[in-house]
């Protein structure tokens, strides 16, 4: 029953984050003609060129992708990557007539709302271990037969796809272009802080100490309700001269109030001392990389 729930849960919070991606696009970039990163910015740019409906051809581009990623990669993507390139594509169609004019009429800071909006979107959605596709497939090609960083190979697919935005935009003046395309580069830029300010808070840790007479019911609470590892120690309290056992756990910081919930629920009067910590690599945590 817990799966079944934490599974609903993690697709509702994804169909949240996606449409924070699309409102971000659809009511900030695209009524201004501005480009972002991703197979979303070669959607948004061959719409201003074409005129076909943004998820349309973000769905099409999308599919396209998986299919050579299948033939190449293997079997690597998951039903969350199915589900979230379906249903962006599905919510870009159905906002984009919705909302025809620019909710913020200041380029510059639609390019900053909308690049924010696309961060926050993609971070929900990427904190629930989903994804949007797009091109960090083709980064997965590019990487297998040549020795380069992922980060890199989407950075530069960033770059040729913003850039491409002089070239489509043919109805502005050149310094307008330009301007234009500059834009593209802020809105990538923000979207990029904003992911990872809340990616690398979502990943950030803390070390609790737990001094309690009852620390058989919490360390059980811990490891069956959180599900993570607990080490209880041997101590003395040098005041009292009396021994005691210490509970060490190590949780994400997004789950200490639920560990504090829980330690509160049975000893209310329990002293708890925690630390942040600069990394934690194991199970349940960061993998250990060479």
């Amino acid at each position: 029953m817990r799966t079944i729930i934490d599974n609903i849960r993690t697709y509702v919070l994804m169909a949240f984050g996606l449409l924070i991606f699309s409102i971000a696009w659809t009511a900030f970039l695209l009524p201004h003609q501005i480009s972002g990163s991703g197979v979303s910015g070669l959607s948004a740019i061959i719409f201003y060129a074409t005129g076909i409906p943004m998820g349309y051809i973000y769905f099409a581009i999308n599919v396209v992708l998986i299919l050579v990623g299948l033939k190449i990669l293997g079997a690597s993507f998951g039903i969350k990557t199915i589900y979230g390139i379906l249903l962006g594509a599905a919510m870009l169609s159905v906002l984009q007539p919705l909302i025809p004019g620019p909710v913020v009429q200041e380029k510059f800071m639609s390019a900053l709302i909308g690049g924010g909006l696309c961060g926050v979107g993609l971070a929900i959605i990427f904190t629930q271990g989903g994804s949007t596709g797009g091109t960090d497939i083709i980064a997965m090609i590019v990487t297998k037969y040549r020795n380069i960083s992922l980060g890199r190979v989407i950075l530069y697919c960033d770059v040729v796809i913003i850039g491409s935005s002089y070239l489509i935009l043919t109805e502005m003046e050149p310094m307008q272009r330009v301007e234009t395309m500059v834009y593209g580069f802020v809105t990538m830029a923000i979207q990029a802080y904003t992911l990872d300010t809340i990616l690398s808070g979502n990943r950030q840790s803390v070390q609790v100490f737990i001094f309690s007479r009852h620390f058989e019911q919490i360390a059980d609470q811990i490891t069956g309700k959180l599900h993570r590892g607990v080490t209880v120690i041997e101590g003395t309290g040098w005041y009292s001269k009396e021994n005691q056992k210490v509970i060490i756990t190590l949780v994400r910081k997004n789950e200490a109030s639920d560990l504090y919930r829980i330690i509160r629920s049975i000893d209310d009067k329990a002293f708890i001392t925690v630390a942040n910590v600069m990394g934690v690599y194991g199970k349940g945590f960061e993998q250990l990389k060479r």
